[in-house]
């Protein structure tokens, strides 16, 4: 099924299931992926707000709603002893088919925040060792479960304002010892010839490096990626976590890029002994504020004037 059959749908458009007969009230587009598009929706009867995703493909969205299913099945059958891992389960709320149309499409609990390159312009790079642990959370309990999350980017993670980090878009999420579906370039060790495009733990691991690489030093990450194809390499990528002023950072990742951690849990509990505790305590420096440097001008001037009057007379 293709975008045509689906036309976009505006504020006020109301959405009902086929087979379950909830409606849904749309109030905004949320943002398009390469596999749909979500947009911010209010179930008819709740106060609650969701986000309901309509792909272009049925195949495709299908999918997607298997592996967050098995996710809810997971759950079910086990006890989760990882709060950490909970939130992926409770991601995925009901998949219906539309009743005019007949379009597939699957709601999912709206996740309130920003995405996380966004988050860090405002709140400064200081915040990256929390977000960076409370987002290794959430792949280890992926992981834990047999599952990869793919498509790893900062696109796909939203931060609340506290630093609590989300995962979204599972379109490239599938099983671990399957081929990844979708992916993003950069992100990718087939482009940079460090690996397979088999799905395993390190296969996240080294797109998370990739993010911090991105968020910490997108302008290098670019210029390394212009490299021809067959020259390209993690150790180009090494190179530029080597450079980060963070050693134990620039170790971490060094790791992580050259496939050295045996499992996801391996890693998050580094990330929390050599990154995460190193950074607590250090925030941000922060600008002084133009209306505070504009009153100190102006208090200057104020006293040379009142020094020149009392000399004069």
């Amino acid at each position: 099924m293709g975008m045509s059959s689906n036309p976009p749908r505006s504020p006020g458009d109301v959405i009902v299931g086929k087979w379950r007969g909830n409606r849904y009230v749309v109030e905004r587009l949320l943002g398009k992926g390469a596999n749909g598009t979500v947009y911010l929706v209010n179930r008819e009867g709740r106060r609650e707000k969701y986000a309901l995703k309509i792909g272009y493909d049925a195949l495709d969205l299908q999918s997607e709603i298997n592996v967050m299913t098995s996710l809810q099945s997971c759950r079910a059958r086990q006890d989760w002893q990882d709060r950490a891992a909970a939130p992926l389960a409770a991601y995925f709320l009901e998949a219906d088919d539309a009743s005019e149309g007949g379009f597939p499409f699957y709601v999912m609990r709206y996740v309130h925040g920003m995405p996380l390159h966004y988050f860090l312009s405002k709140k400064g790079s200081s915040w990256l060792g929390l977000i960076g642990l409370k987002l290794l959370d959430r792949l280890s309990g992926l992981h834990e479960y047999g599952f990869i999350f793919g498509d790893l980017k900062p696109e796909n993670v939203v931060v609340s304002e506290y630093g609590e980090a989300e995962l979204i878009d599972f379109g490239g999420a599938g099983p671990i010892g399957r081929s990844v579906k979708q992916f993003t370039e950069w992100h990718d060790r087939g482009f940079w010839n460090a690996g397979s495009r088999i799905g395993d733990e390190s296969y996240d691991l080294f797109a998370f490096a990739v993010l911090c690489l991105r968020l910490l030093d997108e302008s290098g990450l670019k210029q390394a990626a212009r490299q021809l194809p067959q020259t390209r390499s993690a150790e180009d990528l090494v190179k530029l976590a080597n450079q980060l002023p963070d050693k134990k950072l620039a170790s971490w990742l060094g790791m992580a890029l050259k496939g050295g951690f045996s499992t996801s849990a391996q890693a998050k509990e580094m990330w929390r002994s050599h990154v995460y505790k190193s950074r607590i305590g250090k925030p941000e420096p922060m600008a002084t504020p133009r209306w505070l440097t504009g009153a100190f001008a102006l208090s200057l001037c104020l006293l040379a004037f009142t020094v020149y009057w009392i000399y004069r007379f």
